[in-house]
């Protein structure tokens, strides 16, 4: 009886020893350790106040030169402006997705067994490298014939694997693919070319302004013989003209998650009745407007430019310009899912969005730390003590060479400012999350500031203005200032506007990254 006894206490502590139980608040535990890391390509900037606005050479009567004093969250921001190359990816993304939504669709559509036989020559069933993964085991019992599957539906032994390349000539794609193409009445010289009319991107984003809007609790009133029922005697926080989206209730009611206790109090915690309205979807063509050097300048000749700029390897590093200010909000979108779903595939934890800067980011990303810096490199000055221009403008009353460059230049030119950022002044402008007013900076805080204004077609005009800055390549130097702000139309696309991304930094945002969060990062290794 003895040694039964000491066994079961013996297993009883072998058991307890297991246990990761504690007693004690600990956190959640095993999860990945979080340690800052600045993403492929950008720099990081860390938070600080500065004086934002002009310093002196103020325009007479300009309306929004009053400087304030602005403290900006640690963010990292593109070394660069967008190249071509990378925004290509972009739009190579786009349309090989579409083709193989094509194909994937012709091949649920099909039913017969032959069809089957049709598919194994695309299939690598030993490695599964093929252009779809292959589950031969399942084949014979998911045959996709009339009488078993009369819907086609192949996705139990099949899907598309997006790793591997495919020919778009290869000859059972031509026939799926066609209409990606120009129609034959539309072909230069019967060239095969891709439609970029067709090259749609579909993508959805939260709107968390119109979500944090509370429209008050409904009124309750006691419901019943003993009071302890309620029920909602109005509605409240309705869209215009009392527009309804589901099941007959008022778009924008609130819904009361709160519960009264005996005495009749609520917790009056709340939320909406359905999330719904606040993630708007988005479809919008990716290819930039290659017109837009013919357009821009009357009685000039940019013929080149167009048929090449955004095409030939010789302009890679240059930065893609006839971007409009959505096209620029849907390529870092699809960015952020290029990353993060690829963090998250590897175990890892995903990172804030990329996304466009905000005014007060940006000028503070091009001040370079330094204190009324008129321009990046922190002088009053275009040129060096040598007699050298340190940006790409237009100089000497439109002598556009003598700077070094013609139109735009490589995105690495010249030198790069105190955070190491290239071609914050001149170059291409660059589109701001920003929507430009003039009175900014009288009503906008001091913390992040920024103003957006989510114009809608019937909007007028001036609700459409988008900040830009750093001036571009076609600007005279006042332009170019850290402080001058300016805008352009979000829907309009030109030769001189590009764009950068940034993303918020996750900690405290301090001088060095390396050892931020050193002592919680210690705490976690030990609790573990």
């Amino acid at each position: 009886m003895m040694n039964k006894l000491l066994l079961l206490g013996f297993i009883g502590l072998l058991i307890a020893s297991c246990s990761t139980r504690t007693g004690h608040v600990t956190g959640v535990l095993n999860r990945p350790i979080y340690q800052p890391e600045v993403p492929l390509g950008m720099v990081y900037i860390k938070s600080g106040a500065f004086n934002m606005g002009e310093n002196d050479q103020d325009v007479p009567f300009l309306h929004q030169t009053r400087a304030k004093t602005a403290s900006v969250q640690a963010f990292y921001m593109d070394q660069t402006e967008v190249t071509n190359n990378e925004y290509r990816q972009f739009v190579e993304h786009v349309k090989d997705s579409i083709a193989r939504e094509k194909i994937y669709t012709k091949w649920e559509d099909e039913a017969s067994s032959d069809f089957i036989n049709y598919q194994e020559r695309y299939f690598d069933e030993e490695g599964g490298e093929g252009f779809v993964d292959f589950d031969p085991s399942l084949k014979d019992k998911y045959r996709p014939t009339a009488e078993s599957n009369p819907n086609g539906n192949l996705t139990p032994f099949f899907t598309l694997n997006w790793d591997k390349k495919f020919d778009y000539n290869q000859e059972e794609f031509v026939p799926l693919l066609a209409d990606m193409y120009y129609p034959s009445a539309e072909r230069f010289y019967r060239k095969r070319e891709i439609d970029t009319r067709k090259l749609l991107y579909r993508y959805w984003w939260m709107d968390l302004k119109e979500a944090a809007k509370r429209g008050g609790r409904p009124n309750l009133i006691p419901d019943g013989v003993d009071g302890k029922g309620v029920k909602v005697i109005d509605d409240h926080r309705k869209l215009p003209h009392n527009n309804k989206l589901f099941s007959g209730e008022p778009s924008g009611q609130d819904l009361d998650l709160g519960h009264a206790n005996k005495k009749g109090q609520n917790n009056a915690i709340r939320g909406h009745v359905n999330r719904q309205r606040f993630i708007i979807e988005e479809v919008i063509n990716v290819y930039p407007d290659t017109l837009c050097w013919v357009r821009d300048f009357t009685y000039a000749f940019h013929d080149p430019m167009t048929n090449m700029y955004f095409h030939h390897p010789a302009y890679d590093n240059y930065p893609v310009v006839g971007v409009t200010w959505q096209q620029a909000r849907a390529y870092s979108n699809w960015r952020s899912w290029l990353l993060n779903s690829w963090l998250v595939e590897t175990g890892d934890l995903f990172i804030n969005d990329f996304r466009l800067p905000t005014e007060t980011e940006w000028e503070r990303a091009a001040r370079g730390d330094l204190d009324n810096a008129q321009f990046p490199w922190g002088g009053p000055y275009t040129r060096n003590a040598y007699g050298c221009f340190l940006v790409n403008f237009k100089p000497m009353r439109g002598r556009y060479a003598e700077d070094g460059g013609f139109h735009t230049v490589k995105v690495f030119s010249y030198q790069p400012n105190g955070f190491g950022l290239y071609c914050m002044a001149g170059n291409v402008s660059e589109w701001c999350e920003t929507a430009f007013d003039e009175s900014v900076y009288e009503f906008s805080n001091d913390i992040n500031s920024d103003y957006r204004y989510d114009a809608l077609d019937w909007d007028a005009i001036t609700y459409k203005r988008k900040v830009i800055r750093g001036g571009s390549w076609k600007d005279i130097g006042y332009y170019c200032m850290t402080s001058t702000r300016t805008y352009e139309y979000q829907d309009t696309a030109k030769s001189y506007i590009g764009f950068r991304n940034v993303v918020t930094h996750m900690g405290r945002g301090g001088d060095d990254i390396a050892n931020e969060g050193s002592e919680e990062l210690i705490n976690e290794i030990e609790l573990k």
